[in-house]
């Protein structure tokens, strides 16, 4: 993918802050286990977390009639499907186990990661730029329209990473969602390092701000894939703002954050392959998978399995299974980042 339940900005039913949130109508149909072993050694450290807390803001996008048809009706009435809360707990209960591996470690000692959620956040129509972005808005768009609604409710921090779960799972340009320079990982600013504004180019999100922005594409996960892939995508973009090029090279000699993950094959007859949450989308051969509670598509971004922290081959495998529980590898590189950037 592209680098790729309370909340201080709203209620849960949502308190309007934005001003601007718009009627249905103008809206799109849609926006279209077991941990694998590793040889990883912590670092002991002295860091302490800043007196500023952490936090991760999760919003429901608009889910249309057929994705309620799908997931069910309840928790229509506040905007929060099922997946979106099984999704939300995912994420809630990962970054707990990030907060207990540097504690374990005696690093990052008063750190605080709280997960809330955020009020609905809706895609106007007049955030597309041509008929494409009308049916199919790009990730890009997304992300846009997503930061301009959250700029009217002035919550744009530098340590707070903005998570929007959307339903649309015709949409092949925002794919399973993913992130965008120069706001891909939490502590990014509005402002380059020496103090001028940041010039974003064609790869980029159009406006740099405070914080972190990801998408995740639940509707794709539910309607191609199946819960524990919702759950694990959720858990995916969400660690991808706590990761950078520079902890994953450090921790495992790639740079590449997907290669934090594992594919272990069970021990029972082998013929089950256990995927952590960074090697969601990646763990497989780079082709559409048939049905089989997988994750069908492949991701866009970069992989190897050769330097996974563990990948057992995928060969004699028939099944696969899916573990929210991240490698040591990933809770290291996450915990590095967080030491790197709340030391300032």
């Amino acid at each position: 993918m592209a680098r790729t339940d309370r909340g201080t900005d709203g209620a849960e039913d949502g308190d309007g802050r934005d001003g601007g949130v718009v009627s249905r109508r103008e809206l799109l149909a849609s926006l279209g286990g077991a941990g694998a072993a590793s040889a990883i050694t912590p670092r002991t450290t002295s860091a302490t977390a800043d007196t500023s807390r952490v936090r991760v803001r999760v919003y429901p996008g608009p889910v249309p009639l057929h994705g309620w048809a799908h997931a069910g009706v309840a928790g229509m009435h506040r905007d929060w499907p099922l997946p979106f809360r099984d999704g939300f707990e995912a994420i809630e209960a990962t970054l707990e186990r990030v907060r207990e591996y540097a504690d374990q470690h005696s690093r990052l000692e008063g750190l605080e990661i709280e997960v809330e959620r955020g009020s609905p956040v809706r895609y106007p129509l007049s955030a597309a730029d041509g008929p494409g972005e009308f049916v199919a808005p790009s990730l890009s768009t997304v992300l846009e329209a997503f930061r301009e609604q959250l700029s009217r409710r002035d919550v744009l921090e530098e340590l707070t990473t903005h998570v929007l779960f959307c339903w649309s799972p015709f949409n092949y340009r925002v794919g399973y969602g993913g992130t965008l320079s120069p706001n891909a990982a939490i502590g990014s600013t509005a402002q380059a390092d020496d103090g001028t504004d940041v010039t974003p180019d064609s790869d980029t999100a159009r406006t740099p701000v405070d914080g972190a922005l990801a998408v995740v594409n639940l509707g794709a996960t539910e309607v191609w894939d199946s819960r524990p892939v919702t759950r694990n995508m959720a858990i995916h973009e969400t660690l991808h703002t706590f990761l950078t090029p520079e902890v994953a090279e450090a921790v495992n000699d790639s740079p590449c954050d997907h290669d934090l993950g594992a594919a272990v094959q069970s021990e029972d007859d082998g013929r089950r392959l256990q995927v952590t949450p960074m090697a969601t989308a990646y763990a497989g051969p780079d082709r559409i998978r048939v049905a089989d509670g997988a994750a069908r598509f492949p991701g866009r971004g970069c992989a190897n399995h050769d330097a996974f922290t563990r990948h057992d081959g995928y060969e004699d495998v028939d099944r696969r299974a899916y573990t929210a529980t991240p490698t040591d590898a990933t809770l290291e590189a996450a915990t590095r980042y967080l030491e790197r950037t709340l030391s300032g």
